[in-house]
């Protein structure tokens, strides 16, 4: 339980709920338990009325009693009629209470851990799989709510109708109550067990049923390969197996199920069993009446359910404990990338690393080593190195995604790490080099830096990344909608309509992290000529590993094993005859080729 004790926030926040659901459930209880009672008193009427019935046979006071009789016994039912109707209503009201306030736990979970998970920094995602991420805020919050709700109402309302009903059978009959609750315990056990072994199979069917989900998203995903490496056959039979397995789990199942109703049923059978034999003794012995058999009858029934419940309740807990404790894990895990004095200011763009070394947390691998440059403001810079050199390390540095290992980073002579994050990369427009786009309109795609971009600057920011002509041949222009992770478009296409959703907030900072290797020389020159004017006046740092990409710098940097080998302008770099003059030469050839 020490998991689930954070959730007394929410119990506290909705502490009404949970009161009126408790105050409910103690009325509902007391109308079901009124019925027993007079079912013992029409019991008792029937035997009584019968005999002085029969001692007036042939008489006209034998038709007055039969009337009596019958009005009372009607009487009776109706009473019975309207605690079952009262009962019905408060249930209604049980459920419209604790069941309400569970969604509305749940509905302040999800919000929370989804807040929480974005003030998270990169380095928790790279630790962390999306399927693990999703299942915390999706069926760990599920089983949480769980204890919340019906956990919670069907132990209420064991407490409350087993100390009602208890107490008045101790009143009427200690040793047939003693004899009636024999089995109840013993079925509350089984049920405990039964239950834990359908969790537990449960359990195994959802994580069969989750590689086999994956298994066919990635068949799918990736037909294209599966089909021009004719391996159709092959992931066919590989689907078979993976449904063999979720089969049989699902029979091994259903043999389960198969044992729960019987078992309760049987142990329902033998305290009813044990009702009417000490019953009947003790009616012989004339110190209990027919009635009470009745009323005995129904009290078992009336415990049965609440005591089976007990078991499915001390799962449901059980498995919740486990589901909150990794939730608690997640929620717990705090950001590092904290602003030290919040300052929300323009920026300028002059740029300074000083010594800069940086080691990702995750991996252990150092991606810069003692870097030190100079961006200033206004000035277009290009970063260039073969994979790995470290020029992504270096936007992601920028972006404030990680904070430095070591040495500091400056913007206009402040340390990065005094801006309020929402400030700073408010003003800085990212081109990733993994581009994602999200399943909506190109409209929304652009503007989504800025959600209210007016018409005019999204058709410029579209002409810049020469990307209008394009968009004005689909049918419905900037309404079009992407399919996942805009899976219509070409590999260019996505590059340029994420060059025209960074260049649409005007930033302050441009930073293209090899954004334009997914497009032909021709189109990267059109693009690079567009980015003329953008680029004025703006600070902006042009990632890449292609030569040609560097042309519209002002200078030029370039890493190599995350050390900063070279830096200067295209001639003085070309004069020396160093790496950059190597690598110029090695794409040059590759062009000509």
């Amino acid at each position: 339980m020490k998991a689930l004790r954070y959730l007394n926030k929410y119990l506290l926040k909705y502490k009404y709920y949970l009161i009126f659901g408790i105050l409910f459930t103690v009325i509902s209880n007391l109308f079901g338990i009124i019925p027993a009672q007079m079912v013992r008193y029409a019991f008792d009427l029937v035997k009584e009325t019968i005999d002085l019935y029969f001692l007036y046979h042939r008489f006209d006071t034998q038709t007055q009693f039969y009337g009596v009789f019958a009005s009372s016994i009607l009487l009776y039912g109706l009473l019975i009629l309207v605690m079952a109707l009262l009962k019905g209503v408060f249930l209604f009201l049980v459920r419209q209470t604790l069941i309400v306030m569970s969604r509305h736990i749940e509905y302040d979970m999800k919000n929370e851990i989804y807040a929480h998970y974005q003030t998270l920094p990169l380095s928790f995602y790279r630790r962390n799989n999306t399927g693990d991420l999703m299942a915390r805020i999706s069926e760990d919050v599920s089983r949480v709510r769980m204890y919340v709700g019906p956990a919670i109402m069907y132990g209420m309302n064991l407490a409350s109708l087993f100390v009602m009903v208890i107490t008045y059978m101790l009143s009427v009959s200690g040793k047939l109550t003693l004899y009636v609750l024999l089995p109840l315990p013993i079925l509350s056990v089984s049920i405990y067990f039964v239950n834990t072994l359908i969790l537990r199979r449960s359990e195994e069917i959802q994580r069969s049923l989750s590689r086999l989900s994956t298994f066919v998203q990635e068949a799918f995903s990736g037909i294209r390969v599966l089909k021009a490496f004719v391996r159709e056959a092959d992931s066919t039979r590989n689907f078979t197996v993976e449904s063999d397995v979720y089969r049989q789990k699902s029979l091994e199942l259903a043999f389960v199920n198969a044992l729960f109703f019987p078992l309760i049923m049987a142990l329902v059978g033998l305290s009813t069993i044990l009702t009417v034999y000490v019953g009947g003794r003790e009616v012989m012995a004339g110190n209990l009446s027919l009635g009470n058999i009745a009323e005995f009858i129904m009290y078992v029934y009336m415990l049965t359910w609440p005591v089976a419940a007990l078991g499915w309740t001390t799962s449901q807990v059980q498995r919740a404990a486990a589901s909150q404790e990794r939730i608690n894990e997640f929620l717990e895990t705090k950001t590092d990338l904290v602003s030290r004095r919040n300052l929300v200011r323009p920026i300028q763009g002059h740029i300074q690393f000083q010594r800069v070394r940086f080691v990702y947390p995750d991996s252990g691998t150092v991606a810069l080593h003692d870097f030190s440059g100079e961006v200033r403001s206004g000035e277009s810079i290009a970063l260039l190195g073969t994979t790995g050199s470290g020029k992504s390390t270096v936007a992601n540095l920028l972006c404030r995604l990680y904070d430095v290992t070591a040495g500091e980073i400056t913007i206009d002579g402040v340390p990065i790490q005094d801006y309020d994050l929402v400030s700073l990369r408010g003003q800085i427009g990212y081109v990733p080099q993994d581009v994602f786009l999200f399943s909506d309109s190109i409209r929304h795609n652009i503007a989504f830096g800025n959600p209210d971009l007016s018409e005019e600057k999204m058709t410029q920011a579209a002409r810049d990344a020469d990307l209008y002509e394009n968009i004005e041949h689909f049918p419905e222009g900037f309404n079009t909608k992407l399919g996942e992770r805009g899976i219509t478009l070409s590999g260019g296409q996505k590059q340029r309509l994420s060059i025209a959703r960074a260049i649409a907030r005007e930033p302050r900072i441009l930073i293209l992290d090899d954004c334009l290797s997914a497009v032909d020389t021709k189109t990267e020159n059109a693009i690079l000529n567009n980015l003329k004017h953008i680029m004025a006046d703006r600070t902006s740092i042009i990632i890449s590993h292609r030569v040609s990409s560097a042309k519209l710098a002002d200078r030029i940097l370039v890493l190599d094993d995350g050390h900063l080998v070279e830096h200067g302008t295209h001639e003085s770099l070309m004069e020396r005859n160093g790496v950059y003059k190597e690598l110029y030469d090695k794409q040059l050839q590759t062009e000509e080729v």
